[in-house]
């Protein structure tokens, strides 16, 4: 099916997400960045505050420099493998439990969240490695642990950017065939900047913090455009079936558009929910459009278990 340009066009902005975008605007645009609150009081909820966290969640230690954050299904039929954003440097793997509860819920899934080394302090590969040893772990342990084999991976922003090098890892262990799915949101996929990153002035993410992120995560420079840093480049070709969703307001709005294209062409199944007047993160806020993408995320896992 061909993509629908019109979702690109102001008129495609429904009232609601226009009158939110606007109140927002005026809310939060004059605060300051997380180079200007510090990193320490970033982290400690001055700039991503925590929501509640979930009763039923636990976290389980599974190597030296690695947790997994569970909550769990009662009745799993799958686990799900997932790696929270932030920029690399933010972020926390109980930082999602009202997601990983809805999943949960909505798939039947028992959700993992990898609690990963931060950037700048852990650059490049310590999150890699982190989310790979996950991945390896619930290979390992799913079954036994969680009551459960088949898994599926999702990642939002920097933690898409994550799995997709998960995945990548896994494929040349041979380790690929258990994992059914990847929810994909909003990821960053090009570490030398797409230009809808490079022409952001506007919005959540602008493109002189994103350059600034890329030197916490990534600073040597001539590694930026390796397959794990800039998936877009990487050999892609048996894949698990993925959803990209992202927001038309987004600074990786290219990277998503691009990268699902990329997919498709190495022969894998994807499909790419666009939410026209939404940007970055949406989906963990209470933008207008937020219950229908993440509706849609939690079909879409169901459908990756049903037609394994």
């Amino acid at each position: 099916m061909p993509m629908r340009t019109d979702l690109f066009t102001p008129e495609a902005v429904p009232a609601e997400v226009a009158a939110f975008n606007a109140a927002m605007a005026e809310r939060l645009g004059n605060l300051p960045s997380v180079w200007d609150i510090g990193l320490e009081q970033a982290r400690s909820g001055g700039f991503m505050p925590k929501p509640p966290p979930s009763p039923r969640a636990y976290d389980v230690a599974i190597g030296d420099n690695v947790s997994l954050h569970v909550v769990p299904s009662p009745r799993p039929r799958g686990v799900l493998l997932h790696i929270h954003g932030g920029g690399f440097m933010l972020g926390s793997a109980a930082g999602q439990d009202n997601m990983l509860e809805r999943i949960a819920d909505a798939v039947g899934v028992t959700c993992a969240s990898v609690e990963y080394r931060l950037a700048p302090e852990n650059p490049y590969p310590a999150a890699w490695d982190d989310c790979e040893a996950a991945a390896l772990w619930l290979l390992e342990h799913a079954g036994d642990r969680f009551g459960a084999e088949p898994l599926l991976i999702a990642g939002e922003s920097a933690g898409a950017l994550l799995a997709v090098a998960t995945l990548q890892r896994l494929r040349e262990r041979r380790l690929l065939a258990r994992f059914r799915g990847a929810a994909l949101s909003f990821g960053v996929y090009d570490s030398l900047m797409t230009p809808s990153q490079a022409l952001a002035r506007t919005g959540v993410l602008k493109a002189k913090d994103i350059a600034r992120i890329v030197e916490a995560y990534a600073p040597q420079a001539d590694q930026r455009r390796d397959p794990e840093l800039s998936p877009l480049y990487s050999y892609l070709k048996g894949l698990p079936p993925a959803l990209f969703t992202v927001g038309t307001l987004d600074a990786m709005l290219d990277d998503s558009l691009f990268m699902y294209c990329r997919w498709l062409a190495a022969g894998n199944k994807a499909d790419v929910a666009l939410y026209p007047g939404a940007d970055h993160g949406f989906i963990e806020t209470p933008h207008p459009s937020a219950r229908e993408a993440n509706s849609r995320i939690d079909v879409f896992l169901s459908q990756c278990l049903e037609n394994a």
